[in-house]
């Protein structure tokens, strides 16, 4: 009987533990599996109030660290590896070395994608708005309502994500494979795209060619990361912003004492390009006592600094750009016959958008999708009459003014957009109507062109009340050409 039992207690052993093997070893079900928490900091001195905002978020959803001031939390910081909180909700008055502003700043240097919320007893406005300034997402002041923080906490969230989205689109839209998809869709561009392809893998200098907002400095990015400098540096200059006399000294640099103020050696942007790519856009606006030098920098491939005694070999590949007919400024003697021959190695020319109304609607369409996420809206689509109003128009600004355009259609529509939400840079083609100028009118391409920059200049003028640094950077054009513009169309 001894025996039997015995038997018996085995068996059920047994049976037990293959049992708990099972049921260890089966798998959770999916539809119980809990998604990944969102990952919090609290940096709060006091623990009080630590434990009151602990309460108000759920732990099921949250996975929240605490740290009493912002040396435990960067302590911690530096052994996170990328396991980074996505939301760090900060205490604006903390009485320690580093107060909250101090902590907010290092934390946007070190981890810009972090949102900060921060929590004040005070609403000490001033130190509000230089949170605010700092990078600060929010603030709240304390002691506020579990909803409250919840709905800030989980914007804070959201807005990461679409920030993080954005950017990811901005990369994807710069790399080579995605040329297209930024210019449009059209045969003139496949063209264009052809011999970007065509002399990316050369040391060509190359000459784009095309009018202002066609994309330019879009052509040279994607020459730069077709080719095997791709890793090096893309230093991008605009000449046209550089006044004439400064812009020797920004691209040779300067030895200390070579003239007043040189209180320190200072490299050229020749230098910061080193074995990377050198942008010239606007190249027209360089002095011609300027030209020389430059010529001779690209033809020995050496460099000397203002003042200096000593040659610098440098290793660079050059593109330009201009908005305009270099033949012209060389018949005006404003550019050097011998340096347009050795910078127009090869040409691209990008055509205006009036050219190629095909990738209108690709660009309406791509440029809804990225004004969308950037201000978290839904708008569907454009309607029959707005795209009609967007093809038929002369587009003086080009694709520069149709993103103009677009993201503040964007911003102005609810569901779709209408021809009311257009509002166009330039109004000289439809104040008299709802299509182009007509060329029955008797008015060529060029003074078509002419009355349309007359207007824009006009306009944001008076939107500007006279400021012409705003004018510039309102209509994208540099200020130099800005000045020579509003003194042909007698504008002062």
């Amino acid at each position: 009987m001894a025996e039997l039992f015995f038997a018996f207690t085995i068996i059920g052993i047994y049976i037990y533990m293959m049992t708990s093997m099972y049921l260890s070893s089966k798998p959770e079900n999916p539809m119980t599996q809990k998604a990944e928490k969102s990952r919090i900091a609290l940096i709060d001195d006091e623990a009080g109030m630590r434990y009151i905002i602990r309460q108000y978020l759920d732990p099921d959803v949250y996975d929240i660290r605490e740290y009493a001031c912002g040396e435990d939390f960067f302590e911690d910081f530096d052994k996170l590896s990328d396991n980074f909180p996505e939301v760090v909700l900060l205490d604006l008055n903390i009485p320690d070395k580093m107060d909250g502003l101090a902590i907010l700043k290092q934390i946007k240097r070190n981890l810009p994608a972090v949102e900060v919320i921060m929590l004040t007893a005070h609403g000490d406005t001033r130190n509000v708005v230089e949170a605010v300034r700092s990078g600060a997402f929010n603030y709240l002041l304390k002691p506020c309502s579990a909803d409250e923080l919840q709905v800030n906490v989980e914007r804070a969230i959201q807005h990461r994500g679409l920030v993080s989205e954005i950017q990811t689109l901005r990369n994807k839209l710069q790399s080579r494979s995605h040329l297209a998809q930024i210019m449009g869709l059209s045969d003139e561009i496949k063209q264009v795209q052809a011999n970007a392809e065509r002399v990316a893998g050369t040391n060509f200098s190359v000459l784009i060619q095309g009018e202002s907002g066609t994309g330019k400095e879009v052509i040279a990015r994607a020459i730069h990361e077709m080719s095997t400098r791709k890793n090096k540096p893309f230093i991008a200059v605009d000449c046209g912003a550089i006044p004439s006399t400064l812009i020797e000294s920004e691209l040779f640099g300067y030895e200390k004492g070579a003239f007043t103020g040189a209180d320190k050696r200072k490299e050229g942007l020749f230098e910061a390009a080193q074995d990377g790519t050198l942008f010239l856009d606007e190249i027209a606006n360089i002095p011609i006592e300027v030209q020389g030098k430059l010529l001779r920098a690209l033809q020995e491939r050496k460099i000397m600094r203002i003042g200096g005694t000593q040659l610098i070999e440098i290793d660079i590949r050059v593109l330009c750009a201009t908005n305009l007919l270099l033949e012209d400024a060389i018949k005006s003697g404003k550019f050097r016959l011998d340096l347009f021959y050795r910078l127009n190695e090869f040409t691209v020319y990008l055509p205006p958008l009036r050219n190629r109304r095909e990738d209108i609607i690709y660009l309406t369409n791509r440029f809804i999708r990225e004004t969308n996420v950037e201000l978290e809206k839904q708008v569907g689509h454009i309607n029959k009459m707005a795209l009609e109003r967007l093809i038929q128009y002369q587009w003086p600004g080009n694709v520069r003014e149709l993103k103009n355009v677009i993201r503040r259609a964007v911003l102005m529509a609810e569901t779709e957009i209408d021809a009311d939400n257009l509002i166009f840079d330039s109004q000289a083609t439809i104040q008299s109507g709802q299509g182009p100028v007509s060329s029955d009118s008797g008015q060529t391409l060029k003074d078509i062109r002419k009355d349309a920059e007359r207007s824009a200049i006009h306009r944001a003028l008076q939107l500007c009340d006279g400021n012409k640094s705003e004018v510039s950077r309102m209509l994208d054009v540099d200020y130099k050409t800005l000045l020579t513009k509003i003194k042909e169309f007698n504008l002062e």
